[in-house]
């Protein structure tokens, strides 16, 4: 499985911005993609998750209510649709895929992961 993300750039507090996530190869191996980030002197950390088949969606409490994940099936493409952005939402966002078992918000149990795409929120 490959994954390609893109998507990122420089916006400003409050505003909006979309990165997407490509899977190709054994695509069939996915049970969930998710979304990670990781901001300069820190962990990476999870952001959100979302089941391949049946669209169950998962998110950090920090991102909560500002922030969207979704897929498209047939473009074997999942987004992270980020709303109300702040500056501490600054980091890497990488994609990453996994199949079943483990944890969802756990980056050690994910085997598929793409470039990460830079995400840079100005206040």
């Amino acid at each position: 499985v490959q994954l390609q993300a893109f998507g990122g750039g420089l916006v400003q507090a409050g505003d909006s911005l979309r990165v997407s996530c490509a899977a190709a190869g054994r695509t069939s191996n996915i049970y969930r993609t998710g979304w990670f980030r990781q901001a300069p002197g820190k962990e990476r950390e999870f952001v959100a998750s979302i089941t391949w088949t049946s669209g169950i969606r998962n998110y950090a409490d920090s991102v909560k209510g500002r922030f969207t994940i979704s897929r498209d099936n047939a473009k074997n493409t999942v987004y992270l649709q980020m709303d109300t952005l702040k500056p501490e939402d600054t980091a890497v966002y990488y994609c990453a895929a996994k199949g079943t078992g483990g944890r969802r918000d756990s980056a050690g149990d994910y085997a598929y992961w793409g470039q990460g795409t830079q995400v840079t929120v100005s206040s």
